[in-house]
């Protein structure tokens, strides 16, 4: 019977499996930017919305094409051919290689990562936060949505290039004609960023209207991208076949502009008349044959050669090796000679195509890792998944294989069908205007340009979507305080002030106006956001959690570190200013987000390594005692509790805060007296309260709670078993029984007469203020005063350590330190007072010396313990005739007449001192003279405010040596 009613109890309070796997098998994903499944109870954003249909999206729609559709972008048709011009086909296929196996080794660590239990709807930001820890994951987190949001810029201000420079050049505002060089390239900046700002206000109120709309749209979207894409590949077909005809006009080596002629020649027959051509009239200062002409125009011919030869010309030999420029270079073709004086001024540059950025390897590395992102557009939508830990390995992994393959081949079949000097201009000045991988596309150059042109808008505003939810699933997590403000929205969870943000921020990238400049800067945030997933794959790997069970096989911790080694570098690669502002923005989130707590606790990775690696450093430090130069006091600090379990002495935790426990361990230890089974809650309130204590005085260390029969016996267990390995605790602090006389204190100072025993024999160093309540607070400043040592006993030296200790601290940094010692009538105090000073000054230690003297028999009583051996006992016992007891009576009046004068020499130089530091004699043997023990130490620090007892541990702390 009594088991049944055990049975219902535990039926009562805890989950039948029946239940459990009820709700685990109907999960469903929440949407993103809500609270994850564990947080949901705690939901204060308003009531539940309704219910979402189960999730119906397959692989293909949810995660191959999506990712597709981000993959593919404004660089593949704005920058690749320029960049196989410049790079070469060699140059331009290494980096396309390294950027797409960057993006693979990350989809294998994505994909362990995500098929390691289920992916909220929020993907990347959770798969980090959830892996690395809070302050990684919300570090990470922004980095990724600010390069979102700058992607978003990108794609607008791809759109507005392939409107203003490829569709209607005559919307330009700033009008380009007749300008050139600096003038020019303002005039085409300024009329991006009115135009991005127009096309980023409308693009923002689509998305504020209504999300549904771009969704919807984003299929068309796509089959934008996949068109042109064919369209490039049927083009190249057809150039084997029958070549496009693309003239390009030459003067000597140098490309002319489309504009600037009519024909590509400088005269021309007509009616038997030799007649000048408009090009004859940009370079010569008449249209009559005898005019005076540039003389780069009269050295050297006109020729007109094939823009596009096609795949089967060779053309690929000559393209094979980069052909880096610097601004203002003019484009030339290589292996055809000019006729050129290197003395002769340049003039009429502007009818030429020129170099309009000065480029090299790690720029093209920058402009072109933007086009390998959107990996994990899949993950982002593993709320719409049937099945996401099926679908996003495969369907990110498949799209990655196919964009790489696409790209790879595209970098190989431009270096094959189009001329180099094509290759390398950029805006198709040399071509009519034309967007030069249009000029490859079949069956017009209007499927890439008009393709490219709604791709970028898609991609812009699916950009705008993304960020602003991306930004609301961080803020409601709540662990970057500032940004909560962010995770409100409009009462069907759209994240208004999110967008808002974004578009502001966007309007950054619109401001720089500049494709070129703009790619890096987002290349930085997703490298870094790639980093940290294969980090964070890497860690679960080597760590093997009991939680790391990925249901995606095919991955390593090496190939997780080579990918995060490949993030780095590239990232330098690309910008080295760039990488360090982005690591700099991921530290201070990082710095900001552990400042203010980091109270989420996901069971992150990160905790993972703090494990091993403190398993490690204590059996490391289990190999032996520290060295002497590696000594800190490590504290365990002894307080005892009122009846409510509020700790009754809390100035001795501003003590310890003040010692900083020399950077070493800190225990806070009390005792609650009872049984384990009886006090256990009194146990957790003391625990809460200790833990409260140390928070409030800045004290970092471990509390510890013992429940004991009598606080004597829990005392005695805490000094024992503190502490873990290497990590024990060698200093011991207890405040001193000030009402040790009162009848009802008496059991009171017994357990610390046991305390400084216990000590004495663990070889433990001892701390005991006295008046502790008149210590400072960690608030107050001294703004002058004395620390004064009375160095009596050679202790090992904590009495000079612990002085130095107290003045790192901003309550003592003012105050002087005094060491005062004692000479007996046969020392040479002068030499006394020399050797002190000598000794400090290779302790590095700064302090005042004064050597005080007394008589031989006023200060031998004090050292009696320490100096007379058995031997001499027996001797005096013998000469003296007098009994064992007569004996120890005459050494406690002797004790009691040093402690008197001791004390008056004390009261006279340390009376106005801040801080008295004193030796502590040991307690007597017979417990018998427990109380004149207490009485000598109340006599000997009689008048004193503040005085700290100092008992060494037998070993030595401070060293002269380096």
């Amino acid at each position: 019977v009594k088991n049944a009613f055990m049975l219902q109890e535990e039926m009562d309070t805890s989950p039948m499996v029946s239940s459990l796997l009820s709700t685990l098998a109907n999960y469903s994903n929440l949407p993103t930017g809500s609270k994850e499944h564990e947080e949901a109870e705690n939901n204060e954003e308003g009531p539940r919305p309704s219910k979402k249909p189960a999730p119906q999206l397959g692989t293909l729609m949810g995660v191959y094409l999506p990712c597709i559709q981000n993959i593919f972008g404004v660089i593949l048709f704005l920058r690749m051919t320029w960049m196989v011009g410049i790079g070469g086909v060699f140059g331009s296929f290494i980096i396309v290689f390294m950027c797409c196996s960057t993006t693979m080794l990350t989809a294998i660590s994505m994909s362990a990562i995500a098929t390691n239990g289920v992916v909220p709807a929020g993907g990347s930001y959770y798969m980090i936060s959830r892996s690395l820890g809070p302050e990684f994951g919300g570090a990470v987190g922004i980095c990724f949505y600010l390069g979102t949001t700058f992607a978003g810029a990108m794609y607008i201000l791809g759109c507005i290039e392939i409107l203003l420079i490829y569709i209607f050049p005559q919307a330009a505002i700033f009008k380009l004609e007749g300008l050139e060089g600096a003038e020019a390239e303002i005039a085409l900046l300024n009329n991006m960023r009115v135009y991005g700002t127009i096309v980023l206000s409308l693009m923002a109120l689509v998305v504020f209207v209504g999300v549904k709309y771009v969704n919807k749209l984003a299929l068309v979207f796509l089959a934008c991208v996949i068109f042109s894409i064919l369209a490039v590949y049927a083009g190249v077909i057809n150039t084997a076949f029958e070549p496009p005809t693309f003239p390009v006009c030459l003067l000597g080596n140098r490309t002319l502009i489309s504009k600037g002629y009519d024909v590509c020649a400088k005269v021309i027959e007509i009616d038997n008349e030799t007649v000048t051509t408009k090009l004859w009239s940009s370079f010569c200062d008449s249209d009559s044959l005898n005019a005076t002409c540039d003389e780069y125009f009269t050295n050297n011919n006109v020729t007109e050669i094939q823009g596009i030869p096609g795949v089967t010309s060779g053309i690929l030999a000559e393209n094979l090796f980069g052909y880096y420029l610097e601004k203002g270079m003019f484009l030339e073709k290589r292996g055809l000679l000019s006729n050129v004086d290197p003395d002769s001024p340049t003039t009429n540059s502007n009818r030429y195509v020129l170099a309009d950025i000065t480029s090299f390897f790690t720029l093209l590395v920058g402009i072109y890792f933007p086009s390998v992102t959107g990996i994990m557009a899949g993950s982002n939508r593993s709320g719409d998944l049937r099945d996401a830990q099926k679908s996003i390995p495969i369907g990110t992994i498949a799209a990655i294989t196919t964009t790489s393959t696409v790209y790879m081949s595209c970098v190989i079949l431009f270096g094959a069908c189009i001329e180099g000097v094509v290759l390398r201009d950029k805006f198709g000045e040399g071509v009519n205007g034309n967007l030069v991988i249009g000029t490859l596309a079949w069956p017009s150059p209007w499927v890439i340009v008009f393709g490219s042109f709604f791709s970028t808008c898609g991609a812009g505003l699916q950009s705008l979507t993304g960020a602003p939810r991306l930004l609301q699933a961080i803020s409601r997590d709540g662990i970057i305080p500032f940004l909560r403000v962010f995770g409100h929205g409009k009462a069907n969870g759209e994240p208004t002030w999110a967008l808002l943000l974004t578009a502001s921020i966007c309007e950054i990238g619109i401001i720089i106006a500049s494709l070129d400049s703009v790619a890096p800067i987002l290349s930085m945030f997703f490298l870094m956001c790639y980093m940290f997933v294969n980090l964070a794959c890497a860690l679960q790997t080597l760590l093997r959690t009991p939680n790391w069970r990925p249901r995606f096989k095919f991955y390593h911790w090496a190939l997780s570190f080579l990918g995060m080694s490949l993030c780095l570098s590239l990232m330098f690669i690309c910008s080295w200013y760039y990488a360090i502002v982005a690591m700099g923005i991921a530290t201070c989130i990082y710095k900001y987000i552990e400042f203010c707590g980091a109270e989420k606790e996901w069971g992150d990775g990160i905790r993972g390594i703090s494990l091993s690696a403190a398993r490690f450093a204590l059996m490391r430090l289990e190999e032996g005692p520290p060295h002497t130069k590696n000594w800190r006091p490590q504290i365990l600090v002894l307080v005892s509790m009122d009846a409510t379990q509020n700790v009754e002495q809390p100035r001795l935790l501003s003590l310890t805060n003040q010692l900083k426990a020399g950077k070493g361990l800190t225990i806070v230890g009390t005792t609650v007296q009872g049984t384990f089974l009886s006090n256990y809650t009194d146990a957790q309130r003391a625990d809460q309260s200790l833990r409260k204590l140390m928070e409030t005085e800045k004290v970092k260390g471990f509390s510890q709670v013992v429940i004991s029969s009598n606080l004597r016996d829990g005392t005695s267990h805490l000094i024992q078993v503190g502490g873990l390995g290497g990590l024990k605790h060698n200093t011991v602090m207890v405040s001193w029984p000030c009402n040790w006389k009162q009848p009802e204190y008496y059991q009171q100072f017994r357990n610390f007469i046991e305390v400084v025993r216990e000590t004495t024999l663990a070889s433990l160093a001892l701390l005991v203020p006295k008046n502790i309540s008149s210590y400072p607070s960690n608030g107050e400043r001294f703004t002058e005063g004395h620390i004064d040592v009375w160095w009596i006993v050679h202790d090992g030296g904590m009495l000079m350590l612990l002085p130095f200790l107290l003045r790192q601290h901003k309550v003592w940094r003012k105050c002087k330190m005094r060491i005062f010692t004692v000479a007996q009538m046969d020392d040479n105090s002068i030499q006394m007072k020399k050797d002190l000073i000598m000794f400090l000054y290779h302790l590095r230690l700064d302090a005042v010396v004064e050597v005080v003297e007394m008589l031989d028999n006023d200060i031998s009583a004090y050292t009696y313990e320490k100096t007379l051996v058995m031997e001499q006992r027996s001797q005096i016992l013998k000469q003296m005739h007098l009994t064992k007891n007569e004996m120890e009576r005459e050494v406690d009046l002797r004790r009691m007449h040093t402690a008197v004068r001791l004390n008056d020499v004390i009261t006279k130089k340390s009376k106005e001192a801040k801080l008295v530091l004193l030796n502590m004699p040991g307690p007597p043997k017979n417990r018998v003279g427990d109380e004149n023990y207490m009485e000598f130490l109340e006599v000997l620090t009689e008048g004193l405010n503040r005085v700290l007892l100092v008992r060494g541990g037998g070993r030595e702390v401070i060293t002269i040596y380096s």
